[in-house]
């Protein structure tokens, strides 16, 4: 399966390592890095995130939790669309 990242995913990404860059470098790249590394995991198993239960399809949008960090995702046929990122503090109804 092939990864792809929405225009918003890529803004979610770019925030949250600018947030904490800002604070500590080493771990704005551990985090970026870990996240690639757990969306590199849905290649092998596109079904490991949990279904979002009040996306029209849940077995189709789930989402994965890396860390502290959560990655809403969508399967549609060989590629794994990354919709949204967001820091598990941040209020979810904002993505």
């Amino acid at each position: 399966m092939k990864v792809r990242y929405s225009p918003e995913a890529i803004a979610d990404l770019r925030r949250v390592v600018d947030f904490v860059e800002a604070e500590n470098p080493f771990a704005a790249r551990r985090i970026a890095l870990d996240l690639q590394e757990g969306v590199d995991r849905l290649k092998r198993f596109p079904k490991i995130g949990l279904p979002v239960l009040k996306a029209p399809d849940p077995e189709l949008i789930r989402d994965l939790y890396i860390g502290r960090y959560t990655a809403r995702y969508l399967i549609a046929d060989e590629t794994i669309y990354i919709l949204r990122i967001w820091h598990n503090k941040e209020n979810e109804k904002n993505f």
